[in-house]
């Protein structure tokens, strides 16, 4: 017989969380080489493209002297990730992220592992080409399908296959920026749903691991180096708080408008494939004028965060970069959206700050920490990723007096795009799917209610030494109809035995005058009183019976537990507690069980 002492998820949980530790940091080794290689992969590309040169080094478009031709680069790039897409796998289409999410929502977190290969190499085309996009969304992407390919070969469940799906991913984060704390946090904001010590402790050791392979690999200092921005007085923050909420309308309205393009692309009486070499065209369009729209433009990012950059460029990274990024991406061509959000909330962080010094110049504000706010408060404002937004920004500046500014700023952009749109650019792309992401992580109802509130009394109890035909009348003599699928059996003294399949008993094969006693389920859960309901429900989802037997601890029935007792328990304590608690562990697992619930009230 089982009880939770005996079973992977639970007397085994901290050999299982020491298991998936070892398995995220083996793969946040893994990811740390294909972040390496994707950049690589994306500077060749880049070299090849706009300057000729069989070259991995980090450079640009630019600089490029290509003139009118290069319109024609990033249509070319585009075309070859509409074939990809094509005839490769659909799925490489978009940022990664939602994609993620969706994976995670409905297909127990099983990502097709010809992702791997493709999704690094379609975005390191469109990136290369010229497109307007960083490669921070298709490593996390990738990361993702690596940590997932890998849950599905050692056949773990889906909660601990979303685990390592979501350390992949932030390693790769971690790795491509490293800023293993902002990586943790983005994985609780926009993977896991849930914080708790099973599925943090492996994010985290995977994101340290993509951390580390980021200072072998690429370097040990801040991404985004830049100078020591001087400490903040009152009005300076005040004025910073502010200019966060303007940044979370734009971002708000950026979001809707990657969505509005989107939209106008599915209205062409053109194949999808084809898509991508549309969008391609205005970034071709836009980069023949201002070629630094081009590319990641991380080289940009950092120029912003000086506070010298000339205000024609500010202007341009702001307005074009927004253009040329938000028709290809709309366009569903591979690329990530991490770093056309930081440039462009930048700009208009540090375009904010020069109107602000000229309009008020006693406010005492600093142009590079105003690039700076505008920057996460684009990102907190768009992804709804707060405490990302404002640890990523420390991590990968080292600046500490930025700090309050940055709570303040993003807090306030946070607010703002909360109240303008019902998603974010994660999740809207979802949510036209139908797919709802849960949008708070609370405490799992199912583990504060105790088995003692939803046990009942055993509707009939057969014993060992019955016989099937014995059994069959017994069924047939009871005085109350029976509707379970499955039946408890004891032996002479109560104490529990196993269960009994009714389809046993209706088979014309099935011996008469055999014994119950071996014809009884081999797996044989059981739980105790003071147990909480997630337990039942993992029992109910890892095993075949439709009741559960509860003993005392002389492993003596004292009741039973059903599906729908579960399914009442739960919506009581969610009236009691007046909101929807949506975030508990393994969600798609309560989710079967309503529905497994639901059939056997309609009986």
């Amino acid at each position: 017989m089982s009880h939770k002492k005996e079973q992977k998820f639970a007397g085994n949980m901290s050999r299982r969380v020491f298991y998936l530790s070892i398995q995220a940091c083996v793969n946040a080794l893994a990811i740390g080489v294909v972040a390496k290689v994707l950049v690589m992969l994306i500077n060749l590309i880049t070299n090849l493209s706009f300057y000729g040169d069989l070259s991995f080094d980090e450079r640009g478009p630019a600089h490029n002297t290509l003139g009118w031709i290069v319109i024609f680069v990033p249509i070319a790039g585009s075309i070859l990730v509409g074939i990809m897409a094509r005839f490769g796998s659909k799925a490489i289409r978009g940022h990664g992220i939602p994609e993620a999410m969706e994976n995670i929502i409905l297909n127990e977190s099983k990502i097709p592992p010809v992702i791997t290969l493709l999704k690094p190499l379609s975005a390191a085309l469109s990136i290369g080409t010229g497109g307007p996009f960083g490669a921070e969304g298709p490593i996390i992407a990738t990361g993702g399908a690596i940590g997932s390919f890998t849950g599905q070969v050692i056949h773990i469940s889906s909660a601990e296959r979303k685990v390592l799906l979501a350390a992949g991913a932030c390693a790769g984060m971690a790795a491509i920026f490293g800023s293993p704390l902002a990586a943790i946090l983005l994985a609780i904001e926009l993977l896991l749903f849930e914080f708790s010590p099973r599925s943090v402790i492996p994010v985290a050791i995977g994101c340290i691991t993509g951390a580390a392979m980021h200072m072998v690999l690429f370097d040990s200092h801040p991404v985004f180096a830049m100078p020591d921005i001087p400490p903040v007085s009152d009005v300076a923050l005040f004025t910073y708080v502010l200019m966060g909420a303007v940044v979370g309308v734009a971002a708000a309205y950026i979001s809707r408008s990657v969505y509005y393009v989107e939209d106008l692309f599915e209205k062409l009486p053109i194949h999808w494939m084809w898509w991508p070499a549309l969008g391609a065209v205005a970034v071709g369009v836009v980069g023949y004028c201002p070629p630094h729209t081009m590319g990641v433009g991380y080289d940009f990012t950092k120029d912003l965060l000086t506070g010298n950059m000339p205000l024609a460029l500010l202007i341009s990274l702001c307005v074009l970069k927004y253009i040329s990024w938000v028709i290809s991406l709309g366009s569903g061509t591979s690329g990530g959206t991490l770093a056309p959000l930081f440039t462009i909330g930048g700009a208009l962080g540090a375009l904010l700050g020069v109107a602000v010094m000229k309009l008020f110049p006693g406010t005492q504000i600093n142009i590079a920490t105003a690039a700076l706010i505008g920057m996460a408060a684009m990102f907190a404002g768009a992804s709804r990723a707060l405490l990302t937004a404002i640890v990523f920004s420390m991590e990968t500046t080292g600046q500490p007096h930025g700090l309050l500014p940055l709570i303040g700023a993003c807090t306030a952009a946070y607010f703002v795009s909360f109240f303008l749109m019902k998603g974010s650019i994660m999740t809207e792309k979802i949510r036209r799917r139908g797919i709802v992401a849960p949008d708070e992580y609370t405490p799992d109802i199912m583990q504060l209610i105790n088995v003692s509130a939803v046990i009942s009394r055993p509707a009939l109890l057969m014993k060992e030494s019955m016989t099937v035909a014995q059994a069959r009348q017994f069924l047939q003599d009871s005085a109350q109809p029976y509707f379970h699928q499955h039946l408890l059996v004891t032996d002479e003294e109560n104490y529990f035995k196993g269960y009994l399949n009714r389809e046993v008993l209706n088979l014309p094969a099935t011996d008469a005058n055999s014994m119950l006693l071996t014809h009884l389920e081999t797996s044989t859960p059981y739980v105790y009183a003071a147990d909480d309901i997630n337990l039942v429900t993992e029992l109910f989802d890892n095993y075949k019976p439709d009741i559960l037997a509860v003993l005392d601890t002389d492993q003596k029935i004292t009741g039973m537990v059903t599906a729908e007792a579960v399914l009442r328990a739960y919506g009581e304590r969610r009236k009691v507690d007046g909101k929807y608690h949506s975030a508990f562990y393994g969600n798609t697992r309560l989710l079967r069980l309503m529905a497994r619930g639901k059939r056997l009230l309609v009986r």
